[in-house]
């Protein structure tokens, strides 16, 4: 009996990073191929042979330039899908550290929101739910 091939699955970061109790949603860019004005917090992909907390680190420098306290804890990971790929999400909770939201490519709107109004302006259930338990976590304290 032949194997069938592996899944292929896309693993991808989120970040939910929070400002006085509101969590930066971003939306995405009308042109991107998945979910074009979908609104979301930070998130990408892994690259090969990258460690989850640094491909958190720089999706978020890459997508705002923000400086951000991540606790190197995840929060969750869950099961999505992105373009009809199966995609696993680990989710990290960020704290604002300083600076301004810097826009790339991939979103053109940014806003800071409590987490009931981020899960009423986004449509990904999961990730709702994600920065739902994110906002209960307190924030990450290193003993530096």
């Amino acid at each position: 009996m032949a194997e069938e091939p592996a899944p292929s699955f896309i693993v991808a970061v989120a970040a939910a990073i929070f400002r006085d109790g509101k969590v930066l949603a971003m939306r995405r860019s009308l042109d991107k191929d998945a979910g074009p004005g979908l609104w979301e917090t930070l998130s990408g992909r892994i690259n090969e042979g990258e460690e989850p907390l640094a491909a958190a680190h720089r999706e978020i420098f890459e997508e705002t330039g923000l400086e951000v306290q991540v606790d190197p804890r995840p929060v969750t990971a869950y099961a999505a899908n992105r373009l009809g790929r199966p995609m696993i999400v680990i989710l990290y909770r960020g704290e604002h550290a300083g600076g301004e939201v810097r826009m790339s490519e991939e979103h053109d709107s940014h806003e800071w929101l409590t987490p009931e109004a981020f899960s009423t302006r986004t449509s990904l259930s999961t990730l709702a739910d994600a920065v739902t338990q994110a906002a209960a976590t307190p924030p990450y304290r290193s003993d530096d």
